[in-house]
């Protein structure tokens, strides 16, 4: 269960480090192209991961292109989530984004809806909309909501076309790494185009914070991965573990390390999303 610790501890260690960004001037664009570079490095070298599989095998050309584009684009809507909505609505949205690939699976690929699991999907999309209620002078405040919704739906999105990717036969490590590339490609086109039209400079601290959220963000891959390896006939209670513990550690981090604000609603949300978890895991 160590490796399941470390890779909850380097989940919300990502969020950590959205949320510090703004503070100290970072450039998102910049520090999230280094983080491609410092993941796809260490794919290579502790992964043994090598493109080649996924690109051969053409049903993943679709699928890996628009992993390309949504991994960087989620990191930009993490971002703005954990400065607009707090680390615990983030990392509660994001953890419940699986029961939307969910629900894709049963809806597009064939897979078979059960009671219990239908019981998961009511209660994680229950606990999304308690999660990112937020109530400002009687109205509800856009910021508070639509930045946590676009995680929830970009995070399902990704699992969906990591799904695809899988059917046609691609080795994990080998989307993975092929996936990594293309994202670090875009990042640095739209890095060098903002740099020459001097919209964003390139600063050696946001590249250096690139590195750190970059090791972060493959660490809380890797030892996730690890825990499976680990615990090879347990899935379910490696996916429990590790759910749990992101939405229980955010929470603490988010509500007692900076503060954030939650309302009964907000804590009820935390609540169902543990609830859907286990019934999840039970199905």
């Amino acid at each position: 269960m160590i490796y399941i610790l470390l890779a909850v501890v380097f989940s919300v260690a990502v969020s950590v480090l959205l949320k510090v960004a703004r503070y100290r001037g970072i450039d998102i664009v910049q520090a999230v192209a280094t983080n491609y570079v410092v993941a796809a490095l260490l794919a290579v070298l502790l992964l043994g991961a090598t493109p080649q599989a996924a690109i051969e095998a053409k049903a993943t050309w679709t699928p890996l292109l628009l992993l390309g584009v949504l991994l960087p684009a989620i990191f930009l809507v993490l971002a703005r989530s954990v400065r607009s909505a707090g680390i615990v609505r983030t990392d509660v949205a994001q953890r419940l984004s699986l029961f939307l690939s969910l629900f894709a699976a049963f809806a597009f690929l064939g897979d078979t809806l059960t009671q219990a699991k239908t019981l998961g999907i009511v209660l994680a999309f229950a606990a999304v909309l308690c999660v990112v209620w937020r109530r400002e002078r009687g109205t509800m405040k856009r910021a508070g909501w639509a930045a946590p919704l676009a995680v929830f739906a970009g995070f399902g999105a990704i699992d969906i076309c990591f799904k695809l990717v899988a059917q046609a036969g691609a080795p994990f490590a080998s989307a993975l790494l092929a996936s990594f590339l293309i994202a670090m490609a875009l990042c640095w086109l739209a890095v060098l185009v903002r740099a020459a039209s001097r919209t964003a400079p390139v600063t050696w601290r946001s590249l250096a914070f690139g590195v750190l959220l970059g090791a972060a963000n493959f660490a809380n891959i890797l030892f996730y991965v690890r825990g499976h390896q680990a615990l090879p006939n347990d899935p379910s209670l490696v996916f429990a573990s590790m759910n749990v513990g992101v939405v229980v550690l955010g929470t603490l981090v988010g509500a007692f390390g900076f503060k954030e604000r939650l309302t009964a609603v907000n804590w009820l949300g935390v609540a169902l999303a543990i609830g859907a978890i286990v019934v999840m895991v039970a199905a």
